[in-house]
């Protein structure tokens, strides 16, 4: 079983020091992945549910989370094995030709150790701040994704869809990784589901206990299927996240076919991070590679 962390990247917390002394000691510990998530803007008043707490509000005790893209970039200049992923990029309320260039800008520059964490949003408020419609992000999401296809891949890019009209041209750098970093959707919906078999290299369940797992698991064998794939074409993440980190519970994703483990690590100094990092390592990683 691969452990990857989710470390605190909002301010005032995640400073420059934070982020390179906490990506070193992960890197160093054998942690597999360093996920960071995404958010441009909260608000005090919205009427919007997030979906992984009781009561449908996010945390905000502390500020927002600075760009994943700049956080892993930060990360992967202090660091030489671990793996690098957004969780989640919000794909729809971002700009398709931008997103494709900070992807392959950041596995340019990390040798090849992004992994793309896809989302669609669940904060209407966030979409209209930024000026792109709600309605039908999903399809949005699709054609995104199939343009930034187009640019990472050699000779001259060009897309005509619904929501993107992409004229003939070339973008560089390249992705290390060919054709393009592995791109895993996150969501527990059956559209999520749907969409991980249709376009994706793997699905990141949040907040979800082993049985749940379990349970999404087994409708994503029938999603794959349907599209004449199976669980051996895409890897498994999920986070506990509230839930306590033992090596029971590792023991327990693995058996429902989890691949990897994404925990959160808190603290809100480097050397706490640091501290609880040890702890993890010694407590969930069988060596230290």
């Amino acid at each position: 079983m691969r452990i990857g962390i989710m470390p605190a990247t909002g301010t005032p917390v995640a400073t420059s020091e934070y982020i390179t002394t906490v990506g070193r000691a992960a890197d160093e510990l054998g942690f597999h992945s360093f996920w960071a998530p995404e958010h441009v803007v909260f608000f005090e008043e919205y009427s919007s549910r997030y979906p992984y707490t009781p009561d449908g509000r996010i945390n905000m005790r502390i500020g927002g989370p600075i760009d994943p893209f700049q956080v892993l970039t930060f990360a992967a200049a202090v660091t030489s094995r671990i793996r690098l992923g957004t969780g989640i990029c919000l794909v729809p309320q971002r700009n398709p030709v931008y997103t494709a260039k900070e992807v392959a800008g950041l596995d340019w520059l990390s040798n090849g150790r992004f992994d793309f964490g896809v989302g669609i949003g669940w904060l209407k408020e966030e979409f209209a701040a930024v000026d792109v419609p709600w309605p039908d992000r999903a399809g949005r999401t699709r054609e995104y994704i199939e343009v930034m296809q187009q640019l990472w891949s050699e000779g001259v890019a060009e897309y005509h869809g619904t929501y993107y009209d992409l004229p003939a041209c070339i973008q560089h750098p390249k992705p290390v990784q060919q054709p393009h970093p592995p791109i895993f959707f996150g969501g527990e919906s059956e559209p999520a589901l749907k969409r991980v078999a249709a376009q994706g290299q793997g699905w990141f369940g949040f907040d979800l206990g082993p049985d749940e797992a379990r349970e999404h698991l087994t409708r994503l064998d029938r999603e794959l299927a349907a599209n004449g794939r199976s669980r051996a074409d895409i890897e498994v993440f999920v986070s506990p996240f509230r839930r306590a980190p033992t090596r029971d519970l590792i023991e327990q994703y693995e058996e429902v076919g989890v691949d990897q483990v994404i925990v959160p690590v808190g603290g809100r100094e480097a050397a706490d991070a640091v501290a609880r990092l040890e702890q993890l390592a010694n407590e969930l990683l069988p060596t230290k590679v």
